[in-house]
C-alpha cells in the first residue's frame, strides 16, 4: 500500500463516515488527507492529522473524530492497527503484505514510477542560461545548465509541457565588443580595453581566417576595419554559438528553442509590445522617452522603453519577450538567473502585471547564487582556455559529467555552493555522486548474484510480500513510499535538490538494508520466499534510484 492508496483510504472512511451520519460534515468537503512518514518510528509506518483538520467543522472534538476513524480503518485490508496519539494524530500500521506490495507497484510503473498529473494541462516556458555568445559557458551558466535541465524533467515527469529555451543575446554592444576582439587577435594586436581576451578568441579568429580564404576570399583582417568587423561579427558569433551549444549538448543540456533577442526588433515585436501596453493605458511620453509606468505595480520607478534619441532600451526587449512567450502558449514563464539579475525583478514583475498577467504565476523568477571551485583546499580562479572565467568545459573535465551535474543540482539554488574538486573526483562514500551512484550499481550486482544462486523474480517461488517482514525491509519500503510525492513537491516548488538528497536518503537505507538481510542463501540452504521478496525489494531500489538519477541527468550505473 503507498501512502497515495493509505491516503484513498482513509478518505474513502471519511466519506462513509458523512454518508451515514456518524461525521457531521458534507460529503463534498472531505479533503483527500495527508498522509506523512512519522520521525518516530516506533510510533507506526504512517500518519495524519486529517482528524486534528476537520474535528471543528464536524462540531466534535480531534480525539473523538480519531478514535471514530481508528475503528473503521483498523477494518480496511492492508491495515494491521491504528492508533489515536496526542491530541488527535492517528498512526497507521501496515501489514507487511500490504507495504511489501509497494516493491510489485514500483516495478511494474517501472520507468513511470514517480511521474504523475499534477501538472497536466500546464505549459511552461523554462529559460535558462541564456549567455551572451562571447564566450564559452561559464560556472554560473553550468549550473543553470544542470539545474534548468533538471527542473525541466522534473516539470515534464509531473504531466506539464515543457519548452527548454536559450535566449541568444546577439544585440547590443557586446557583440561588437566581441567582434572587435576577434580583429584585433586576427591582427595580432593587444585586446581592446573592453575586449575578451583568453584563447578562445585566438581559436575562433583563426578559425575565420582559414574559413574565408579556404572559400577563395581575402584574409579578413586585411579588409579596411568596418568591413573587418562585420565578418568577424557574423562568423565569429555563429562559431561561439556552435560551440556554447556544443558544450551545452555533451552536458546534457539541450534546448527546444534557441531565441534571438535581434528578432525580436527586426520583426517589430518590440513596437508591437509597447503598442499593447499603450492601449492597456501603462504608457507615457516624457522628456522623449518612452516609458513604462512600472511604479504603478510596485516597481521602485518607471522604466524606459524607447530613448529620446529614438533607440530601444534593453528593458524593450525583455517585455517585448515576455509577450512572445505568452503568444506562443506559455501559461508560466520561468526564468532562471544570476545573482546580479536579483534588481531585475521588482521591473520584471511589474512589467507581468502591466500585460494584466499575475506575477508569481504567469511570471516565475529564480535567482542562483554564485559557485566557487577548490581544489587542493584552494580556489580555482581562471581558466587555461578563457583566461578570466571558470567554464563548463573546466569542470567537467576535472570531474565528469554526471558529478559536475549531481554537484551542481544537490543544492538549493539561491545557496552558494562551493564544489571540491578533489571530493567529486574520489570513490568514497563522502563524495555524495559516487555514494548514490554506487548504491544502483550495488543494486545490479546483488540482481547478479541472485540469478546465479537460483534466485529469481520469475521463479518457481512466487512474490510473497508478506515476506518482507525485517524491520529493515520496512524501513526501506517507508523511504521507497515517498518518491512520488517527492517528485510533485519538487516540481511544485521549483527545487530540485529534493530529488538529488531523497536519493542521498533511499542510498543510505539500502546500504544499512544490505547489511542487514540477504538475497541469496547461505552456502547449501534452499531458496525461499524471503529470498525471492527481497530480490523484489533490491530491484525496486535500483529503479526508483535510476529514476531519480535521470531527473537529474545523471547516469545510473550496471557496475563501479
Amino acid at each position: 500500500m503507498t501512502p497515495e492508496e493509505l491516503a484513498e483510504a482513509i478518505r474513502t472512511v471519511l466519506v462513509a463516515a458523512a454518508g451515514d451520519g456518524s461525521l457531521n460534515l458534507p460529503v463534498e468537503e472531505v479533503p483527500l488527507p495527508k498522509v506523512e512518514r512519522p520521525r518516530n518510528r516506533d510510533h507506526g509506518d504512517w500518519a495524519t492529522n486529517v482528524a486534528m483538520q476537520l474535528a471543528k467543522k464536524a462540531g466534535t472534538n480531534p480525539r473523538a473524530l480519531g478514535e471514530l476513524l481508528a475503528e473503521r480503518l483498523g477494518a480496511v485490508d492492508g491495515i494491521d492497527s491504528v492508533e489515536v496519539a496526542g491530541p488527535g494524530f492517528l498512526n497507521v500500521r501496515l501489514s507487511a503484505g500490504a507495504a511489501g506490495e509497494l516493491a510489485r507497484t514500483i516495478l511494474e510503473a517501472g520507468d513511470s514510477y514517480g511521474t504523475n498529473d499534477s501538472l497536466v494541462g500546464s505549459r511552461v516556458n523554462l529559460e535558462y542560461v541564456s549567455a551572451n555568445p562571447t564566450g564559452p559557458v561559464h560556472l554560473g551558466g553550468a549550473r543553470w545548465a544542470a539545474v534548468g535541465d533538471s527542473l525541466a524533467r522534473i516539470l515534464s515527469a509531473c504531466g506539464a509541457a515543457v519548452t527548454r529555451e536559450y535566449y541568444f543575446n546577439d544585440h547590443g554592444t557586446q557583440i561588437d565588443r566581441f567582434a572587435r576582439s576577434l580583429l584585433a587577435a586576427a591582427r595580432h594586436q593587444e585586446t581592446p580595453e573592453d575586449g575578451y581576451g583568453g584563447a578562445y578568441i585566438g581559436e575562433i579568429a583563426q578559425t575565420v581566417t582559414d574559413d574565408e580564404l579556404a572559400a577563395g576570399r581575402p584574409d579578413p583582417a586585411t579588409l579596411p576595419d568596418a568591413e573587418a568587423t562585420e565578418v568577424f561579427r557574423a562568423r565569429g558569433v555563429d562559431l561561439m554559438f556552435d560551440s556554447i551549444k556544443r558544450e551545452l549538448h555533451e552536458f546534457h543540456s539541450d534546448f527546444d528553442v534557441f531565441f534571438h533577442e535581434d528578432s525580436l526588433h527586426e520583426s517589430g515585436a518590440v513596437a508591437a509590445a509597447i503598442d499593447r501596453l499603450r492601449e492597456r493605458g501603462m504608457i507615457m511620453e516624457k522628456d522623449g522617452a518612452t516609458w513604462l509606468r512600472t511604479t504603478d505595480f510596485g516597481d521602485d520607478k518607471d522604466r524606459v522603453l524607447i530613448k529620446s534619441d529614438g533607440d530601444a532600451a534593453y528593458f524593450a526587449a525583455d517585455v517585448a519577450y515576455y509577450l512572445d512567450k505568452r503568444q506562443r502558449g506559455a501559461d508560466c514563464a520561468i526564468y532562471l538567473l544570476g545573482a546580479d539579475h536579483h534588481g531585475y525583478i521588482g521591473r520584471m514583475m511589474a512589467m507581468c502585471a502591466a500585460f494584466g498577467d499575475e506575477p508569481g504565476v504567469n511570471m516565475q523568477i529564480l535567482i542562483g547564487q554564485l559557485v566557487n571551485l577548490v581544489k587542493d583546499g584552494q580556489p580555482v580562479r581562471m581558466s587555461k582556455r578563457a583566461g578570466t572565467i571558470v567554464t563548463l568545459e573546466d569542470l567537467v573535465e576535472a570531474v565528469g559529467v554526471d558529478a559536475a551535474r549531481y554537484a551542481l543540482t544537490r543544492s538549493s539554488m539561491d545557496s552558494m555552493i562551493d564544489i571540491d574538486l578533489d571530493l567529486l573526483a574520489s570513490a568514497s562514500n563522502d563524495n555524495p555522486v559516487y555514494y548514490v551512484k554506487y548504491a544502483h550499481a550495488r543494486t545490479r550486482n546483488v540482481a547478479r548474484n541472485a540469478a546465479e544462486h537460483g534466485v529469481e523474480r520469475e521463479g518457481s517461488i512466487a512474490f510473497d510480500p508478506a515476506a518482507l517482514d525485517d524491520p529493515a525491509d520496512s524501513a526501506l519500503l517507508g523511504v521507497l513510499a515517498q518518491y512520488p510525492a517527492l517528485v510533485a513537491q519538487a516540481a511544485q516548488m521549483r527545487e530540485q535538490h529534493r530529488v538529488a538528497r531523497y536519493l542521498e536518503q533511499l542510498a543510505s537505507a539500502y546500504h544499512t538494508w544490505y547489511a542487514a538481510t540477504r538475497v541469496t542463501p547461505r552456502g547449501d540452504d534452499p531458496v525461499n520466499a524471503g529470498h525471492v521478496a527481497r530480490l523484489w525489494l533490491n530491484d525496486a531500489v535500483s529503479q526508483v534510484l535510476a529514476n531519480g538519477l535521470g531527473l537529474l541527468g545523471v547516469s545510473a550505473p550496471e557496475r563501479m
